[in-house]
């Protein structure tokens, strides 16, 4: 009996410090909304964001984007050749990509690559106590640190999304013209046919909360890391593993928005 207790207790002590990790990053996320609209600005700091979070993930996300929408085309073509749909590749080649899998992995791309990185670097920076000489020195770690980033992520990373799902679109016409024998002429006016403009704009907006959400979350476990380079590792690690999460979880409820019949 004492085990069950046990195990419940522990299960509800989760669940509240879960419950409080989210009241804490709401708190944090509500500052960097205030900060952002209240002068002074930083706009050289935030254009070296767009270039270190825009510009140099480009390469990750369109290597991921162009062997998934590869693999999709071979994947739908062995599938629907069961039931004689082969033919059906280009719409679910561009559907697949463009709602679901273009969005998402460019975000885990982003929460691997962008929000490791931020953590680490504004950990270091605390650890090193460069964050108490920008207070010193009358900057709000906040308004400096945090906000050019999120600001960075939140307009480049739909621009990712979006250029990752032609990738994986054209991913699919060079394996589904060149492997699978369809006529690309054909291939093209499929696809361009099934997608309408609510399957981009999806697409889009997804990526701009998926952006929020790497970024937050790596200046959200940056600031409050721990001291010394365990703290750094730790804020580096937890942040990709919640940033992760956390953009799954709001995959599925933008899809719920998007979609629902």
């Amino acid at each position: 009996m004492a085990l069950p207790l046990r195990a419940l207790g522990a299960l509800g002590r989760m669940v509240l410090d879960a419950l409080a990790g989210i009241g804490r990053l709401g708190l944090y996320g509500g500052s960097v909304a205030g900060h952002a609209l209240r002068p002074p600005f930083y706009g050289r700091e935030l254009l070296v964001q767009i270039f270190q979070i825009g510009w140099l993930s480009l390469p990750v996300v369109g290597l991921t984007a162009i062997f998934t929408g590869g693999a999709l085309a071979l994947q739908i073509y062995a599938g629907g050749a069961r039931f004689d749909a082969e033919a059906v590749v280009p719409q679910i080649v561009a559907i697949g990509i463009v709602r679901e899998l273009g969005p998402v992995l460019a975000g885990l791309m982003i929460a691997a690559r962008v929000t490791s990185s931020i953590a680490a670097e504004i950990a270091t920076m605390k650890v090193t106590e460069q964050i108490d000489a920008l207070v010193t020195l009358s900057t709000h770690p906040m308004k400096y640190l945090t906000v050019p980033r999120v600001l960075a992520a939140l307009l480049t990373v739909p621009l990712l999304v979006g250029v990752g799902d032609v990738i994986g679109i054209l991913g699919g016409y060079v394996v589904s013209t060149q492997v699978l024998d369809f006529n690309p002429a054909t291939y093209i006016r499929n696809t361009a046919d099934f997608l309408e403009p609510l399957d981009i704009i999806s697409s889009l907006a997804k990526g701009a909360v998926f952006g929020v959400i790497a970024a937050l979350m790596g200046c959200h476990h940056g600031m409050n890391s721990g001291r010394g380079a365990q703290g750094v590792g730790r804020a580096t690690k937890t942040s990709v593993e919640a940033a992760s999460i956390l953009i799954l979880a709001a995959n599925f409820i933008l899809t719920g928005v998007f979609f629902s019949v």
